[in-house]
């Protein structure tokens, strides 16, 4: 029986490229409220294939810099910001290959978009109420200043998956 990856216990960071990584930082603390925590860098290997063989860029690649930020108090954000030869400048939507985002639960979805509009943030439409399994969250799509997409999303009276779990766990009672 496979149990899965020995040891795994959550997710520790989350790292992501940025064109511009001051624009990014303020973005992160002051729009986001994450909190700064420490720089690393550069990172170069100008006699060596290092960075290929231990990060799958272009061997003479250079990390400039990068950032970390805790957000909410768990996640951490570690933001690089690299020049490489062949460095490709365009993000992946969605449904492109490599496609990603990043999801932010917050308690009150419609405080939590009024404030990313007063700070100018660019939304993708409304706030949508998921159906299904997902029953009970509401979500909203807003891109960084870079064009990268996070997402909105809360279920203050939990998920339908949720419920339903939770229905199917509890003991049945005889009737009568």
């Amino acid at each position: 029986m496979n149990v899965g990856l020995p040891g795994l216990s959550g997710v520790d960071h989350i790292g992501f490229t940025v064109p511009d990584l001051e624009e990014a930082s303020r973005f992160l603390v002051d729009v986001l409220g994450c909190e700064y925590m420490y720089t690393l860098g550069p990172y170069r290997h100008d006699d060596s294939d290092w960075m290929s063989e231990h990060l799958n860029v272009h061997p003479r690649a250079v990390m400039r810099q990068l950032h970390f930020f805790r957000c909410g108090g768990q996640a951490i954000f570690e933001v690089f910001e690299y020049s490489a030869p062949d460095q490709n400048a365009a993000l992946p939507r969605n449904s492109d290959i490599g496609g990603h985002h990043v999801a932010l639960y917050v308690d009150d979805l419609d405080a939590a978009v009024a404030y990313l509009e007063g700070k100018g943030v660019t939304m993708l439409g409304g706030p949508t109420a998921s159906r299904g399994p997902s029953e009970g969250q509401r979500w909203v799509y807003f891109l960084s200043p870079w064009g990268m997409q996070f997402e909105l999303v809360s279920y203050p009276g939990g998920k339908a998956f949720d419920r339903q779990a939770k229905d199917a766990a509890a003991p049945s009672r005889p009737a009568g």
